[in-house]
């Protein structure tokens, strides 16, 4: 598998409360980002993979989820994990 134990752990540590605390939001979205990062590299050498595509957009779902979440319930966090993926804040 593309995501070992280890590289799991380095996100969770890096991004959530602790290396075990698995179920925090900016860990989950920290590990869907860079799930996405990864489907995206796959895309872009296989154009056709179309089960692929439809993961993707399934885990961009996901990702917008927790992060709308995330805004209504403490627009801190939020603003902490936007900031630290580089990503757009699309809610609005």
């Amino acid at each position: 598998m593309y995501l070992g134990k280890e590289a799991k752990a380095e996100i969770f540590a890096k991004h959530g409360k602790a290396v075990t605390d698995t179920g925090s939001t900016e860990g989950q979205v920290a590990l869907f980002t860079y799930r996405i990062a990864h489907l995206t590299g796959h895309l872009k050498k296989n154009k056709h993979d179309f089960s692929t595509q439809l993961s993707l957009q399934k885990l961009v779902g996901k990702r917008r989820g927790l992060l709308a979440y995330l805004f209504k319930k403490d627009i801190e966090r939020y603003r902490a994990i936007i900031k630290a993926l580089q990503l757009r804040d699309i809610i609005k």
